[in-house]
């Protein structure tokens, strides 16, 4: 598996939003819940000249996506309370790379990426399916947030760089 990790450009938007919503879609979702994540799963140009955005590649193929954005001041999104600091607001990989180790090295590049820029701590909103993942990677559990979805929680983990 020859895997390599390069910035995204304005160009891979479309990719990045098809990578979302398929990975997205892994878990069996009731397809209402895409109508609330729409805007959050689309990945715009806009976003990727304004955050952090990493693209992992297989045969020249994008196959997964990190995106790393600074929270300037702590705000309410909705029901949920975001703390300023840096957040890791996206990783996914498609359906057929998931399980591959794929994850685990976006994360690895994340947190040297992170040092870099002097960035000790990332925080996450954790799906409910993925948790398993960041307790694997090591992240801090630090409870339970409500989520965008009426009725439904995630976790919030922190990643220490």
């Amino acid at each position: 598996m020859n895997v390599i990790i390069r910035s995204a450009t304005i160009n891979d938007s479309e990719t990045l939003t098809r990578i979302s919503f398929a990975s997205k879609r892994y878990w069996n979702y009731p397809e209402k819940y895409f109508e609330i994540w729409k805007d959050e799963l689309t990945i715009t140009p806009t976003y990727i000249t304004n955050n952090i955005v990493y693209v992992a590649e297989m045969d020249g193929q994008a196959i997964g996506y990190f995106s790393l954005v600074e929270v300037k001041e702590d705000f309410w999104a909705g029901r949920v309370f975001v703390n300023k600091g840096f957040w890791l607001e996206h990783i996914f990989i498609l359906p057929e790379h998931i399980g591959a180790g794929i994850g685990s090295n976006l994360v690895a590049f994340l947190k040297e990426k992170c040092k870099e820029i002097n960035v000790d701590k990332v925080n996450i909103f954790v799906d409910p399916n993925a948790k398993g993942f960041y307790d694997k990677i090591k992240a801090d559990y630090l409870g339970e947030e409500l989520s965008s979805i009426e009725g439904r929680k995630v976790a919030l983990y922190k990643l220490q760089v």
